[in-house]
């Protein structure tokens, strides 16, 4: 009997991030989402729509807070998506590491530039 590699026998390989990758992939959208709408109903119920108005908005600790939660979960699911796309896509090793580390870089510079960011105002 040939081995097709298909049933509860067959050989798995990769990198085995399935579930936790689609599972903190729906967390972080999640997370957005609500941040989405508790922004959007500050913004609807707020009745000073100047930029002192927001400014005091985010100048409240529970803001600032909230809204860096949700920036890097942002950029974990920025970092999830895109790691996926290089190793489905870049089949060369070494330049699908080398995007992978400018990807990486990126990603914690936008990090820290929303952190300086949040924490200016």
């Amino acid at each position: 009997m040939a081995n097709n590699n298909v049933g509860p026998k067959r050989l798995v390989v990769g990198a085995g991030y399935g579930m936790r990758d689609w599972l903190a992939q729906r967390v972080t959208a999640i997370m957005m989402v609500l941040y989405t709408a508790i922004l959007l109903t500050s913004f609807l119920t707020g009745q000073n729509f100047t930029y002192e108005g927001w400014a005091g908005l985010f100048a409240q600790q529970w803001f600032k807070l909230i809204s860096a939660v949700t920036l890097f979960g942002l950029f974990f699911h920025a970092w999830i998506g895109v790691r996926d796309i290089w190793m489905d896509y870049v089949k060369a090793v070494g330049l699908r590491l080398t995007l992978q580390i400018a990807t990486i870089l990126w990603l914690v510079a936008c990090a820290v530039w929303s952190v300086q960011i949040l924490w200016s105002v």
